[in-house]
C-alpha cells in the first residue's frame, strides 16, 4: 500500500505494517481497514492492565502504520466494552499507593490521546454495554455506529469515582453539550441508544446483524478516500478546541494549502476534468 513516505526516502524504515499479532484483542486488516475486537464476551469484554496497555500502543503505532488507513473498533459477543473488570483493575487499585495508581490513570489517558492522534479515522461500531473506559473508548473515536440496545454509560461516578477520567470532562461536553455532559458525568445513569442519537453521541444506528457490515462499509469509505487529507482534517478537528476563531481560520488555511501540494488533489482535479471517479492513494 503506497505511503506518503516514497520508498527512496532514508526515513522510510521508520515506517511498516501495523503490529499485527495482539495478545489481549482480536486484530484484522484488510484492504486498509483494520478491526479491533475486544474479545472476552464471557464478560462483556472488559478491559485488564496489559490491554489498555497494548491498546495504547497499537494505536500509538498506527501514526507510522503504512497498511492501515481506517480502523473500526467493536467488541465481541453482543456488547462493546464494560470498562476496566472489576475483579482484575478496580480490585488491585484499591492496595496501590498513590504513585501506582498516578501511573496507571496516566497509562488509560495515554490510551485516549493514541487515539486522537493517530492519523486514521476511528469508526466505533457499538452494540449492548458500553460502560466506563469503554465508553471512553467510544467517545475517543472520530464516528459512532450503534444499535437500539446500545446502553452508553460513563459510570465513574457509581465506584466512587470523579467523572472526570480520561479526558470525558473535555470530550463529552463538545461533542453532546455541556448541560447534557455534565448529567451523563454526575450521575453515571446509562445513555439510551435513542438519546445518543439525537444527541449526536451517534452518527447512526442499525440493527445488530447489519452493524458489522455498516461500520465496515463506512471504515471503507474512508479508507478509499484522500487519506492525508482525512489526517489532516482530524488534527484540525483536535487541535482547534484550544484556538480563537482567527487562529482556527489561519491554521486551516495553513492545513489546506498543504493538502492542494498532494498527488491525490491533482488526482481529483483530473478526474472530475475526465468525468471519472478519482482513485486517492494517500499521497
Amino acid at each position: 500500500m503506497k505511503h506518503p513516505i516514497p520508498d527512496h526516502n532514508p526515513m522510510r524504515g521508520q515506517y511498516g505494517p501495523a503490529p499485527a499479532a495482539p495478545r489481549h484483542f482480536a486484530l484484522a486488516i484488510a484492504d486498509g481497514v483494520a478491526t479491533v475486537t475486544l474479545n472476552r464476551p464471557d464478560r462483556k469484554n472488559p478491559l485488564t492492565f496489559d490491554s489498555y496497555a497494548e491498546l495504547r500502543d497499537w494505536f500509538t503505532g498506527l501514526q507510522r502504520a503504512t497498511d492501515v488507513k481506517a480502523v473500526v473498533l467493536t467488541g465481541a459477543g453482543g456488547n462493546f466494552c464494560s470498562g476496566g473488570d472489576v475483579h482484575e483493575i478496580i480490585g488491585p487499585l484499591t492496595t496501590m499507593t498513590m504513585p501506582e495508581l498516578l501511573a496507571f490513570t496516566r497509562m488509560t489517558g495515554a490510551l485516549v490521546s493514541a487515539m486522537r492522534a493517530c492519523p486514521q479515522p476511528i469508526v466505533a461500531a457499538i452494540d449492548g454495554v458500553c460502560a466506563g473506559a469503554g465508553a471512553m473508548m467510544a467517545l475517543a473515536s472520530d464516528l459512532r455506529l450503534g444499535t437500539a440496545r446500545a446502553t452508553t454509560a460513563f459510570l465513574f461516578t457509581r465506584v466512587g469515582l470523579a467523572g472526570a477520567d480520561m479526558g470525558a470532562c473535555a470530550l463529552l461536553p463538545r461533542l453532546i453539550g455541556q448541560g447534557r455532559a455534565s448529567e451523563l458525568l454526575f450521575t453515571g445513569r446509562a445513555m439510551k441508544a435513542d438519546e445518543g442519537l439525537a444527541w449526536g453521541f451517534f452518527n447512526a444506528l442499525h440493527e445488530p446483524d447489519a452493524l458489522p457490515d455498516a461500520a465496515q462499509k463506512l471504515a471503507r469509505s474512508l479508507a478509499e478516500g484522500p487519506t492525508f487529507a482525512h489526517g489532516m482534517t482530524k488534527t484540525m478537528l483536535h487541535q482547534e478546541w484550544a484556538m480563537t476563531l482567527d487562529q482556527a481560520i489561519e491554521a486551516e488555511a495553513q492545513a489546506q494549502a498543504i493538502c492542494m501540494q498532494t498527488q491525490d488533489f491533482r488526482r481529483a482535479y483530473e478526474a472530475f476534468a475526465a468525468k471519472q471517479r478519482p482513485v486517492f492513494e494517500g499521497d
